[in-house]
């Protein structure tokens, strides 16, 4: 079988997206079958046609060389996209067109998939409105929020079939019209090879950062508003009070980085809090093993409720504790108290007497480990979860003759 996958992104940038991308294409291909892949114009970083990263061959969709206002640029990097997929179905022919999120891959797919007489997939990873809302890009049912919605609901209604991460999500995709029997699940998953239990405790980099015989507490990921990071370093004082060897490592970046730093500076908080930046993908498993536990301190909103984020089964697949706040989204990956620990969101106070308590409880910190590792192992690794697909294509196959 033959898929061709249409991407927002890929490497070499790192995100969420893209290492999804990387666990779903390398258990397609273990299962036997080709995958290609494509990025729209929204990438444009590549030096031709063809970027290969990693091993990895990456086609990409050239940008529109003149600068256009909203809406009508937006049009015109759909339209390429389209033309660039006629192209790699003419040369690949492809037995299913495959489209993930957001609608700007949609669409062109949609129309392409119809045009080439090709059973269309689409992959919705976030209900990307929510996310622009979080960004500060619109609001709850503004003009550009309901016309998002509208054309991402547009394009699950032309799918032979649609995929979501989550049953909050599914939930919600089949409220909008959308027969449940279309839509499948493929959960966010790891591959545990590449997360050891075994700490490797670089004690010179623990040394440079300051974090030597300290009690850790770390968030690595992207710094978006919902993530709820701001509210983490807020609790940080209350814990410091009670477990005063506690400090705060933060390794990533984003849109909130600059706050972030703001809120340490004017609090005084540069002995007790360590905000490292970006760093090199091959570099992460060295700050990982410096962290005693990591925490998830989502904000709720729609967004948080109905996305299941990637990075607390990274740090459970190292048999890690885990914290994280009582949304939606978190609740689909951990088991209170026995995979993890949840606090009440969007409080502070809660948050610190939340890590206080788990601290102070060593004696379960060894039976938690092993029930997360279990539970990566069990449930949520690429090829349990990828197997989805097999159904998936096997039925638009099939309802297409």
């Amino acid at each position: 079988m033959r898929i061709l996958h249409v991407l927002d992104h890929s490497l070499p940038l790192q995100s969420g997206y893209v290492f999804r991308t990387l666990g779903i294409l390398s258990a397609q291909r273990s299962f036997g079958w080709e995958t290609i892949q494509v990025t729209s114009p929204r990438y444009n970083s590549a030096p031709g046609p063809v970027e290969t990263v990693d091993d990895w061959d990456f086609h990409r969709t050239a940008k529109p060389r003149i600068a256009f206002p909203p809406v009508v640029r937006e049009m015109l990097e759909m339209r390429a996209t389209e033309r660039r997929l006629v192209e790699l179905v003419e040369q690949y022919l492809p037995d299913i067109l495959h489209a993930h999120s957001p609608v700007l891959n949609g669409v062109p797919a949609a129309r392409a998939a119809r045009r080439m007489g090709l059973p269309f997939v689409y992959e919705v990873r976030a209900f990307w409105e929510d996310a622009a809302v979080d960004l500060g890009r619109g609001r709850i049912n503004g003009l550009r929020y309901r016309a998002v919605r509208k054309m991402e609901t547009h394009v699950m209604r032309r799918a032979d079939a649609v995929v979501s991460l989550c049953n909050p999500m599914r939930e919600e995709i089949a409220a909008r019209g959308i027969p449940q029997e279309r839509i499948s699940i493929v959960p966010n998953a790891v591959d545990p090879a590449h997360f050891g239990l075994e700490r490797h405790y670089d004690k010179g980099l623990a040394q440079k950062l300051g974090l030597s015989g300290r009690t850790v507490l770390g968030f690595i990921g992207s710094f978006y508003h919902y993530e709820g990071i701001d509210l983490l370093i807020s609790a940080l004082p209350r814990i410091r009070a009670v477990k005063p060897d506690v400090v705060l490592l933060l390794v990533g970046g984003g849109p909130e980085e600059t706050r972030l730093k703001t809120i340490i500076s004017e609090n005084n908080l540069g002995s007790s809090v360590y905000l490292v930046g970006r760093v090199p993908h091959s570099e992460v498993r060295r700050y990982y093993d410096l962290v005693d536990f990591f925490v998830y301190p989502r904000r709720k909103m729609r967004l948080t409720d109905l996305v299941t984020p990637l990075k607390p089964l990274e740090a459970m697949a190292q048999g890690r504790i885990v914290l994280a706040s009582d949304v939606g989204g978190h609740r689909e990956l951990i088991q209170d108290g026995k995979t993890g620990f949840l606090f009440p969101p969007d409080d502070p106070a809660r948050i610190a007497s939340r890590v206080i308590e788990v601290i102070s409880e060593e004696r379960r910190h060894a039976f938690v480990r092993q029930a997360a590792r279990h539970y990566i192992e069990s449930s949520r690794t690429w090829p349990i979860c990828a197997s989805v697909y097999r159904d998936v294509y096997r039925n638009v196959l099939r309802s297409r003759g």
